[in-house]
């Protein structure tokens, strides 16, 4: 069972959340809040496998929400999906390097949130496709200006299969398919990837790689 705390200040937003998750067999909504500060408190307390969070909140903002439950210095981060109906590419961005598992529009639809939830469980992450595509526009346009710092080892080449993959936007099964490797070696290859280039997940993994152009 994947258990869900919800965190938007519009009630409305919050019901229809729970209405729809609450309405899977694998799903579990443990608490819904409308503010950062009782986000953060409840999720401290009931350790559920999944936050969603709206940006603009009272008290503490998603984002700064996200920093101090995923951040680069939480020693247990908790997985975060950001659901909101600012897709600006400063918060977007500002999301993902404060430790989001995903990024989604509230118009997204209930299968995409459902399915957000459940990557974000799985250690896969899920951006909206229409931020997706800009997302990979934005690395890709900076590739030629950043110089990245080398992995502490360099990667396999079977490794660098599974980057160029996951920066597609592929999930974990996908890339297993499309590579014809089993999902525990799919798995294992992102770790070893995550070591490598001092990544905390593969949404860093893609930047990654856009950044140094695997995928020019």
């Amino acid at each position: 069972m994947i258990r869900v705390l919800i965190a938007d200040d519009q009630s409305m937003v919050r019901t229809g959340f729970r209405m729809i998750l609450d309405s899977q067999e694998d799903i579990e909504v443990v608490a819904d809040v409308p503010d950062g500060v009782s986000a953060v408190q409840k999720t401290r307390e009931l350790r559920p496998d999944v936050c969603l969070l709206d940006i603009r909140m009272p008290g503490l903002d998603g984002l700064e929400v996200t920093r101090q439950l995923a951040g680069p210095t939480v020693a247990d981060p908790v997985k975060v999906v950001v659901v909101t109906t600012f897709d600006l590419d400063e918060y977007v961005h500002t999301a993902l390097r404060n430790g989001a598992s995903g990024f989604l529009l509230k118009d997204a639809g209930p299968a995409l949130l459902i399915e957000a939830v459940r990557a974000a469980h799985r250690g896969d992450a899920l951006v909206s496709p229409q931020i997706t595509v800009r997302l990979l526009k934005h690395f890709n346009g900076r590739s030629a200006k950043t110089v990245e710092a080398p992995p502490k080892e360099p990667l396999t080449a079977r490794e660098l299969d599974v980057v160029r993959a996951a920066a597609r936007g592929l999930t974990n099964t996908e890339i297993g398919a499309e590579l014809y490797l089993s999902l525990s070696t799919v798995k294992t290859h992102l770790a070893s990837v995550q070591s490598k280039i001092g990544a905390r997940n593969r949404v860093e993994i893609a930047a990654w790689a856009w950044r140094s152009g695997l995928l020019d």
